[in-house]
């Protein structure tokens, strides 16, 4: 009976830890319209969120001065070489740090949908299969390069200044799907690509610069 019962419970175990929930992830359908946007012309350092004027429902967002993505063969946003992913956590309204890569990666469209990303039915393990609800946001990022084709990867390379990339504000996805739920919608609100600015390092001679400049004011104060 006991090694019935710690079976049972292995068994339940492995389940959980390779349990895969799904969800389409898109940017059109019955919940509205999204669209993404390169880096600013002016200020690529410029992050933004939110729905824009082009978007469904309508938001106040204006992204003056960027070009969406898939408008530009090239980096740092050219429609086959940006990537983009969703960020999870099981349950409604999980904390944003909680948030953790999950399923596939997509690219993005060019022509009349320009600026909206292209669907995919989205398995993604660690994600409970039919439960109530679940946390997301979405994240893209330029893999122009072919350096970065994980988030892992290239969220590193954008906290270096290396590339960029943008996350939406976290939303929560009811109904998540399974062998009984379909998979549900799930549409971030809008954003931007940007880059991180980066304070360089001093240098060994600007690092002895500054203790003999320490040193000459310690000896003329004494």
């Amino acid at each position: 009976m006991k090694k019935l019962i710690v079976t049972a419970f292995a068994l339940t175990a492995a389940a959980s830890v390779f349990a895969q929930g799904t969800v389409t992830f898109e940017s059109y359908g019955s919940l509205g319209t999204t669209h993404y946007w390169g880096p600013s012309a002016t200020d690529p350092y410029l992050s933004l969120q939110g729905n824009g004027s082009a978007d469904s429902p309508v938001g106040a967002t204006a992204y003056t001065g960027m070009t969406l993505i898939g408008s530009v063969g090239t980096s740092p946003q050219g429609a086959a070489t940006t990537f983009a992913q969703l960020l999870y956590a099981n349950g409604a309204a999980a904390p944003a740090d909680s948030l953790a890569p999950g399923g596939q990666t997509t690219t993005f469209r060019t022509g009349a949908t320009l600026g909206r990303i292209s669907l995919i039915t989205d398995t993604i393990t660690g994600l409970t299969p039919d439960s109530a609800a679940a946390t997301f946001a979405m994240v893209a990022w330029d893999n122009s390069s072919g350096n970065y084709p994980t988030w892992t990867a290239a969220s590193a390379a954008w906290a270096a200044g290396l590339i960029a990339a943008g996350e939406s504000t976290p939303f929560t996805v009811a109904a998540i799907g399974g062998s009984v739920n379909q998979p549900p919608l799930a549409i971030s609100t809008g954003f931007n690509l940007y880059y991180i600015a980066t304070i360089p390092e001093p240098t060994s001679f600007a690092l002895a610069g500054l203790g003999a400049a320490a040193l000459l004011i310690f000896r003329r104060r004494k």
